[in-house]
């Protein structure tokens, strides 16, 4: 508002040059030219009247009309996601009792799920695969850093320190599409990525496919032909973190640079930038919210970026550098650390509600500890796992309102776990496996090999979905 303030006031000040005669340039111009001018101008009184009523009656009336309360507008919406409901519901039911309870159930079930209350009871219905279970592939030249499966759990996405993405048929096991990576210092003229790739996220609604690499770039890829969509530049260290918010293109990404970016996937633009983290970045997080929660690293912190109220939560508890993070549901989160340890929260608490030490078994042989290098979390279950380098994928059983966390199984994978999902149907677990951890090179396990795993949860594991 202050710029056009400004602006009025700098015309209103303007004076017109004047002749050697004192006379005003302007007003003489004027004279010669008013006669014409004043002849071609019309008044509202020369046109029509009931036409100039008409006109305005049609705007004033288009502007009524177009208006619309919030109010309004909500309980519009919630007619249209009734009507919706009863929609399908009516499908499945024929007497009309019977589906005014089933729609009932449904809007609690969702309201449920929306709030973060739902939790699913799906942990005692896994077994331990057998090894001869287990499906293993290789593919990668480096050690694996990120996977992610499609919403439809039909593929499989892993990224590697060879700068290349690999699309992969979960059925067949076979690799469908390869997005070659390039060397590094040919970011101009290649398309793909010219460093080591650290962490990949896909939308929802599979149309969209993030990746983050040594570059401090984000590039975004089409899950379905793996073509090349657009580029995001703006962190100023490796990008370490990508995160869809569920439901949106709304994307998170965090970076050793220890900020964290807010990208419009729609308008390819630039959003935001939070800032609050004292040391480089390691993982990121979101689910239906528009929030946002990260890991720290060495800082011992996790935040929780509320972005409309443009506030943060602060969370300590590790004695070391927090590595990963994921999201449970929207009231709990899962933690692994640099000091092997697990940690379980709730938002409503500034301290971990569970921490199991030595969760992956105590002080290995090369003298070091077995960092907790990733965590996830079947959303909206009691189901979790973690990776590290101890050779074994853990799987979790959360207890009664998160106050314990107990172990179910392990499963034997030889290398570093770099990333862990589960499938949408719980059917199946999938892990990223490399010699390297995938933020550096610390060690090297040369017995690993690199590839990813599908890990089998058995019959048992299904109808996650309610069905």
């Amino acid at each position: 508002m202050s710029f056009f303030l400004k602006s009025r006031k700098r015309k209103q000040g303007f004076k017109a040059p004047k002749t050697k005669s004192g006379k005003d340039v302007g007003k003489s111009k004027k004279s010669k030219t008013s006669a014409p001018l004043d002849e071609e101008v019309e008044s509202d009184s020369d046109i029509d009247s009931s036409e100039l009523t008409e006109t305005r009656h049609k705007l004033y009336s288009s502007d009524e009309e177009d208006e619309e309360t919030a109010q309004e507008k909500r309980l519009r919406l919630a007619k249209e996601y009734l009507s919706k409901i009863e929609a399908e519901e009516a499908d499945k039911k024929a007497d009309e009792e019977t589906l005014k309870d089933a729609v009932a159930h449904r809007l609690q079930h969702d309201i449920s799920e929306q709030a973060g209350r739902l939790t699913k009871q799906v942990a005692d219905m896994c077994s331990c695969p057998q090894e001869p279970d287990l499906r293993v592939f290789r593919g990668h030249k480096l050690p694996l850093t990120a996977i992610v499966i499609s919403p439809d759990d039909k593929f499989v996405f892993t990224a590697s320190k060879d700068c290349s993405i690999c699309k992969w048929n979960v059925e067949t096991g076979l690799k469908v599409k390869t997005i070659k990576g390039g060397r590094k210092g040919t970011e101009d003229v290649h398309i793909g990525h010219t460093d080591h790739i650290l962490c990949l996220a896909i939308s929802s609604d599979g149309k969209f496919l993030a990746a983050g690499d040594m570059n401090s770039m984000i590039k975004l890829w089409n899950p379905e032909d793996c073509s090349f969509i657009h580029k995001f530049k703006g962190h100023r260290g490796p990008v370490t973190g990508v995160a869809f918010r569920k439901g949106t293109h709304t994307l998170f990404s965090c970076s050793k640079d220890r900020v964290v970016k807010v990208w419009s996937v729609d308008d390819r633009a630039y959003v935001e930038t939070l800032f609050g983290h004292n040391s480089p970045i390691t993982g990121i997080d979101s689910l239906t919210r528009d929030r946002a929660i990260t890991s720290g690293g060495s800082d011992k912190s996790v935040h929780i970026w509320k972005i409309t109220e443009d506030s943060q939560l602060l969370f300590h508890g590790h004695t070391g550098s927090i590595e990963c993070v994921s999201l449970i549901n929207e009231s709990n989160f899962i933690t692994g650390a640099e000091d092997n340890s697990i940690c379980l929260w709730s938002v409503l608490k500034k301290k971990p509600l569970v921490t199991v030490k030595n969760a992956h078994g105590s002080i290995n042989n090369s003298g070091g500890q077995n960092w907790i290098t990733a965590v996830t979390a079947l959303q909206y279950t009691d189901l979790v796992a973690s990776g590290s380098k101890d050779g074994n994928v853990r799987v979790w059983k959360c207890g009664a309102d998160f106050r314990s966390l107990s172990p179910l199984f392990s499963v034997p994978v030889k290398g570093f776990v770099n990333g862990l999902k589960f499938s949408s149907n719980g059917e199946f677990l999938v892990a990223a496996v490399g010699q390297e951890h995938r933020l550096g090179r610390w060690w090297n396990l040369k017995d690993a090999k690199n590839g990813w795993v599908i890990i089998p949860l058995r019959e048992k594991s299904v109808l996650v979905n309610g069905t």
